[in-house]
């Protein structure tokens, strides 16, 4: 097969974790890679491995894409791209701390990382591929989309972002044979945690159930973008922690007030139950029944005397 006219996937966060795992499944089933990140020597260590496992070219691009100047060169090196047939935004990276304490230029950042550059990007790949009539976009967010995060603000909205977006881009784009994809993965095995922001974090304190690997999460997020599912979370246990979530956020609030006010409720029900209005009620139930018993036996009276006295009379 001619290299040239294979088709290309673009991988952006490509040099390790999910956007490497990704950059392997694609060069397995034949596709040219061109890879972009920060780190350099990383990217050349990745792509000449699978050059010598793969019959495939892979391209490396380096570059910020917290700076706009940067992400506008990326945007239009991918609109001149021939034969795109998969872009994946996985650039991406975390901070730790309360919103009002965290750096400002890396809200920023990441706010230009997450979501500036992947609409662009997005932008700069469909025209292409809504021509072809084929090609797939899959933008990686979170589980932490799905709930607010204290301590992690701006990640967490930035990344509920990506699915809202992702989600509505794939309803404007039905019929056009174009699949976007919101991959919303968990714990995983990547380098993510391993930065200064990160370094009070222990991992040993995560259940080992909870977290996968790079690998499964990009052959899972590949399975399920043909089956044309536009949000994905990659594993029953993060979709089971996604509905808790969910749960606790959205709906316990609403939960405990309705226990609240039904217990409300009993408590004075049975406060009307205590010993004293028990012996004030048993009291009243006495009278009544007294009353009951007067009233029903002077009834009988006047009822046998006026029956004795048609009988005397009858007989007279």
């Amino acid at each position: 097969m001619n290299r040239n006219t294979m088709e290309t996937a673009f991988i952006t966060g490509a040099s390790s974790g999910i956007g490497a795992a990704f950059a392997c499944q694609l060069a397995a089933r034949r596709k040219n890679l061109i890879l972009l990140d920060k780190q350099k020597e990383q990217l050349i260590t990745l792509a000449t491995r699978l050059q010598e496992q793969y019959p495939v070219t892979v391209k490396i691009l380096v570059a910020d894409l917290s700076n706009p100047v940067d992400i506008e060169k990326i945007e239009n090196y991918i609109i001149m791209i021939k034969n795109l047939d998969i872009l994946i935004n996985n650039a991406g990276f975390g901070t730790s701390g309360n919103f009002i304490e965290v750096n400002l230029s890396k809200q920023l950042d990441m706010i230009h990382v997450h979501i500036i550059a992947t609409m662009r990007f997005c932008r700069a790949a469909l025209p292409g591929m809504i021509a072809h009539r084929k090609g797939s976009i899959i933008n990686v967010s979170s589980i932490g989309a799905f709930k607010p995060i204290p301590g992690s603000v701006t990640y967490s909205s930035t990344k509920a972002y990506l699915v809202t977006f992702s989600e509505a881009l794939q309803t404007e784009l039905v019929g056009t044979g174009v699949k976007v994809q919101a991959l919303c993965p968990g714990f995983t095995h990547t380098g993510f945690h391993n930065t200064p922001e990160f370094g009070n974090f222990n991992r040993s304190r995560i259940p080992k159930i909870f977290w996968m690997t790079a690998e499964e999460v990009a052959v899972k997020s590949l399975k399920a973008l043909r089956r044309g599912r536009a949000i994905y979370i990659p594993g029953f246990k993060n979709r089971l922690l996604v509905i808790l979530a969910r749960i606790i956020t959205y709906k316990l609030p609403f939960i405990l007030k309705w226990v609240r006010k039904n217990f409300d409720t009993s408590r004075q029900a049975f406060s009307s139950l205590s010993p004293q209005n028990m012996h004030s009620t048993r009291i009243q139930h006495s009278e009544d029944f007294s009353c009951w018993q007067e009233t029903t036996l002077k009834e009988i009276n006047d009822d046998s005397s006026t029956k004795t006295e048609r009988y005397l009379s009858d007989k007279g």
